[in-house]
């Protein structure tokens, strides 16, 4: 792989497959708990569409159940049914529109399903009289804390479901106009949880060794690169390290990228942890995570995004200029502030690369 040189920045198009974003910088999916039977709403386009104003290259849509009981709580959104294609379609439309390639991550929240939204009792588990539903996981190994929800351990017939249902969710993303598309394989949720020996108690063919514990992760990421087309970009986020003694490891996951990429995989992005309860352990602080990515893409051979705690724009300028990176995605940032891609413009001096709106035009200088 070609390490770009220090000419790239952060208001370089990136090109991957038939899909050129207009600059490095991304917005990660967060999940808004605003859905109806996993329909998105009026609340998603004005969320994501002002992003996508805001001079954002890329646009992904919240971790989006693949089936029912893959939701994290009731209000998230959803594609187990064609109804809830048109719903993002809309959104889609607009995105595109206004210069932004819509992306979306498809899930399975596994044993963190069946919980409150965060401002709702801190997310604690739901009882069945409260609205919830039996969750499920590689082993039935209770996550801990506010989620304490005992999963029900898989069947390999419910793997084999789960599997089914992400691609039928893979074709749903397509008919409704997405052209970027993640796996979501990190922060403690279903295939996080297979790969990770903190939740993977199995002594089956899913369970135990490093081949037995990504053999989900590998077969799922297979059976929906079958039916996205070669030509759209294919992607997958993933926990490069869990922060925990006898945890899931960092090297584990430059071995995972290398199997990913194999099978397809265009871009890993780089998160960390959350499949512990505990997160004390974790390093907060500006760019934490970007090691990681630099040393998944160097030593994978495989694009890479990084996220959290990238705030201002010389430092996400610089994560591209060094080659640490291809893609900065933010998430915090743009809640608050959805307009940041147009004001990093502006402090890089690429403001040619990326004028205002022109309904601000006059406004903004």
């Amino acid at each position: 792989m070609n390490i770009p040189t220090k000419s790239l920045h952060l208001f370089s198009p990136l090109t991957v497959k038939s899909v050129t974003l207009r600059n490095r910088i991304g917005v990660s999916p967060m999940c808004q708990y605003s859905a109806t039977d996993g329909m998105m709403n009026d609340w998603h386009l004005v969320h994501l569409g002002a992003r996508a104003v805001g001079g954002a290259g890329l646009v992904i849509v919240e971790a989006t159940g693949v089936e029912p009981r893959a939701r994290i709580s009731p209000a998230d959104a959803g594609l187990w049914d064609d109804r809830q294609i048109e719903p993002l379609a809309r959104i889609n439309r607009f995105l595109k529109q206004h210069g932004a390639v819509p992306g979306i991550q498809l899930a399975h929240a596994g044993r963190k399903a069946s919980t409150a939204p965060p401002w709702q009792d801190g997310g604690r588990s739901l009882a069945d009289a409260e609205g919830g539903w039996e969750s499920v996981g590689p082993s039935a190994v209770v996550f801990g804390a506010e989620i304490s929800r005992a999963p029900r351990e898989m069947t390999v017939e419910d793997i084999h479901v789960a599997q089914a249902a992400f691609r039928a969710a893979t074709v749903r993303a397509l008919n409704s106009g997405c052209e970027w598309l993640e796996l979501h394989a990190a922060h403690g949720y279903l295939l996080h949880e297979f790969y990770s020996p903190l939740s993977n108690k199995r002594s089956d063919n899913y369970g135990g060794s490093f081949e037995n514990r990504i053999r989900f992760v590998i077969e799922t990421a297979r059976t929906m690169r079958q039916v996205w087309p070669d030509r759209l970009p294919f992607t997958t986020r993933i926990s490069c390290t869990d922060w925990v003694d006898g945890g899931w490891t960092l090297e584990e996951s430059v071995e995972l990228a290398k199997r990913l990429k194999a099978e397809g995989v265009d871009l890993i992005d780089c998160s960390s942890g959350f499949n512990a309860p505990d997160i004390s352990t974790i390093p907060f602080g500006a760019s934490f995570q970007v090691p990681f990515a630099e040393r998944i893409r160097r030593e994978a051979g495989i694009l890479t995004a990084t996220v959290g705690y990238i705030t201002n724009a010389m430092q996400a300028d610089a994560i591209i200029r060094n080659g640490q990176a291809d893609l900065v995605l933010l998430a915090r940032e743009m809640l608050r502030n959805p307009y940041w891609p147009l004001e990093a413009a502006r402090i890089v001096r690429q403001r040619k690369v990326l004028p205002p709106p022109v309904q601000y035009s006059r406004a903004i200088e």
